[in-house]
């Protein structure tokens, strides 16, 4: 296979981490730059395992920093882009929206900026993939599904931010012919996952018999997709992909929020030799959230039936092996949790 070199943003996230590491392991000829700018998701202990790989670069800088963006671009000459750096938590994107408007939308502008830049007299084989979400579509009823054609309807400022991301790539591609792609996936879980999203949070607060806030009647409904699964149809994508073109990726399992505690609870108490039920004594309903879609679900017919992708685990299964990663990574989420995985570039990176 061809060498290239790739620019991964959000590298050192909870998406980013496994598409970082899934590339480098993958690919021995690609060199993979894994750019983040280490906010308080971004975690270079998720990447322990690679970080010493000869394909392997890390480089602290912010996408909303045109200047940096292009010097960068200037510097590596990359060949290709996986842009995941994002602000993601709906609840901090409702305290703080122009946060994710800096991010979100400036921060994708800039790199569109740069990469056009450095690439508008040869576009031939170079392309610009941008990773974004089901949120964008808005909310479903009791029927139907997501499908590349659905119209924008985001009710979040997260959503809409991703959203104006979204338009401005396909308006780069229309408007100079830059080679793009997007993918919109659905509610992502597994290892490495930042505690403040539900899964690894009620996992960590029924561990420590803490109280389990689930929003309204915990009726809504989301459609659940491993992390390794999405990093996996990321790379078929990347790879294989129609440019100028659109993939929904979802796991294929809907799951009511409550419904999905319910189970957790269950396997927890098993796990962790509690009575039957006793960790369901935890569940507290607040207040629901502004603008709560009520469901999401995606129809991946489209990357099935062009690129052969489909879902590696059922839902279980993929929780049960989530679960155990987080009972068995107490380091980990102590250090997170306590705000001491961020010491972790400092000491393994500002000697180098």
């Amino acid at each position: 296979m061809e060498s290239k070199t790739i620019l991964i943003t959000g590298g050192a996230g909870f998406i980013g981490s496994h598409v970082v590491r899934l590339f480098v392991n993958k690919y021995p000829n690609y060199k993979v730059i894994n750019l983040d700018k280490l906010t308080y998701a971004g975690n270079l202990a998720n990447l322990k395992d690679v970080e010493n790989k000869p394909n392997y670069e890390f480089v602290k800088a912010d996408i909303v920093n045109a200047e940096a963006m292009f010097k960068l671009f200037e510097a590596y000459q990359f060949d290709a882009v996986i842009h995941l750096a994002a602000e993601s938590h709906v609840d901090r994107s409702i305290t703080n929206p122009t946060e994710f408007v800096f991010t979100n939308v400036i921060g994708t502008v800039n790199l569109l900026n740069a990469a056009n830049s450095i690439w508008k007299d040869n576009f031939k084989d170079k392309l610009f993939y941008h990773v974004s979400t089901d949120e964008v579509y808005g909310s479903l009823g009791d029927e139907g599904l997501f499908t590349e054609t659905t119209n924008y309807d985001p009710h979040s400022p997260y959503s809409a931010s991703k959203a104006s991301s979204d338009h401005f790539v396909r308006a780069y591609f229309d408007t100079y012919g830059l080679p793009s792609l997007i993918s919109n996936c659905s509610n992502n879980y597994g290892s490495f996952q930042f505690p403040e999203k539900l899964i690894p949070l009620f996992i960590n607060n029924i561990k420590n018999n803490k109280p389990l806030p689930v929003y309204g009647k915990g009726e809504n409904v989301r459609d659940w997709l491993w992390v390794e699964d999405h990093a996996r149809a990321i790379d078929v994508i990347f790879h294989k992909g129609k440019v100028g073109g659109t993939y929904n990726i979802g796991g294929h399992n809907e799951w009511t929020n409550i419904d999905l505690i319910k189970v957790m609870c269950a396997i927890l108490d098993k796990k962790l030799g509690r009575d039957k039920g006793t960790s369901e004594k935890l569940i507290t309903y607040v207040k629901d959230r502004a603008g709560h879609d009520l469901r999401y679900a995606i129809d991946s017919t489209k990357l099935k039936n062009e690129l052969n992708w489909v879902p590696s685990l059922q839902f279980e299964e993929g929780l049960e092996k989530t679960i155990d990663w987080y009972l068995e990574n107490v380091e980990w989420m102590e250090n997170v949790t306590s705000g001491n995985y961020q010491e972790y570039y400092e000491k393994q990176y500002t000697k180098r």
